[in-house]
């Protein structure tokens, strides 16, 4: 029963690197755009929902107004500032890495350089018997989520007219624009929603992983791991990549803590070994 509680809790943290990979994926398979701060959303997101629930104690408030909040500030970024380079693949990235940096500055000036762990929502605090071992509801909400946002995602992205003219967008840029599409606020629509997702993210997985200087860069390195191995752009490589890099991240701590990092990257080598482009990217 021991492996079934692991495997959950692998799940669950696959869970969250899907809602951080799903936008970076997203991001760059419509506007090649390599977002280094994606990262900065996740830690924002969760400053933002410790804030609301310390003022207002409710959790799902958190869950509305933290994630609103940084896709604002995302489409922002990309009217502004991104826009300015489109296509310009090393302007982009250095741009990125340095709001990376100024988002890092502010929220320690904000909220102090401690480490925060938001609380669960009350009606999610309890533990369930499984097995004859006690786990936490609040996991499990998680890992249904997870699934929820991938199926929303997948139904926006296939089955509406917005997410044709989104694939359209992907697959040519030109052509779409030809056809009257207006791809430049279709980039800023998907700059948004990944930029929701990563603090959406960030506010579910406070509880959790926690916020704390330095975790930007945590959160994103794991996201890139999950797009490069799911391949960039594609929605269900990031579904399947967060899984993956969240059990070998989750089984790699408990039985070779020493060697947690190799059991991803390694892993992640040797995919792209046979597989350049990831599990399901396209050439």
């Amino acid at each position: 029963m021991i492996w079934v509680i692991h495997t959950l809790n692998g799940v669950s943290l696959g869970m969250l690197l899907f809602l951080l990979a799903a936008g970076l994926s997203l991001i760059y398979g419509l506007m090649k755009i390599l977002n280094l701060t994606h990262g900065s959303y996740y830690l924002v997101g969760a400053y933002i929902g410790s804030t609301v629930i310390a003022r207002t104690g409710s959790f799902a408030l958190a869950l509305l107004v933290a994630p609103l909040l940084v896709a604002i500030l995302g489409a922002f970024m990309e009217r502004f500032f991104l826009r300015r380079f489109h296509l310009d693949e090393l302007p982009q990235t250095l741009l990125t890495f340095g709001f990376l940096f100024i988002i890092a500055d502010l929220c320690l000036w904000t909220w102090g350089g401690d480490a925060i762990l938001l609380p669960k929502p009350s009606m999610f605090g309890k533990s369930i018997d499984i097995g004859g071992m006690l786990y936490p509801t609040y996991r499990l909400l998680l890992i249904v989520v997870g699934l929820v946002v991938a199926g929303v995602l997948w139904w926006f992205q296939e089955r509406t007219k917005l997410g044709a003219m989104l694939r359209a967008g992907v697959d040519d840029a030109e052509i779409a624009r030809a056809l009257g599409i207006d791809v430049s606020l279709l980039f800023t629509l998907v700059f948004a929603v990944g930029a929701f997702l990563a603090a959406l993210g960030g506010v579910l997985g406070g509880p959790i992983i926690g916020a704390s200087p330095g975790a930007d860069f945590d959160v994103m390195l794991l996201a890139f791991v999950v797009v490069i191995v799911g391949g960039l752009g594609s929605l269900r490589g990031a579904l399947v990549g967060g899984l993956l890099v969240g059990l070998l991240d989750n089984f790699g701590k408990i039985f070779f803590p020493e060697f947690a990092l190799f059991t991803i990257f390694v892993p992640m080598a040797v995919i792209l070994s046979f597989r350049p482009t990831g599990l399901f990217g396209r050439a």
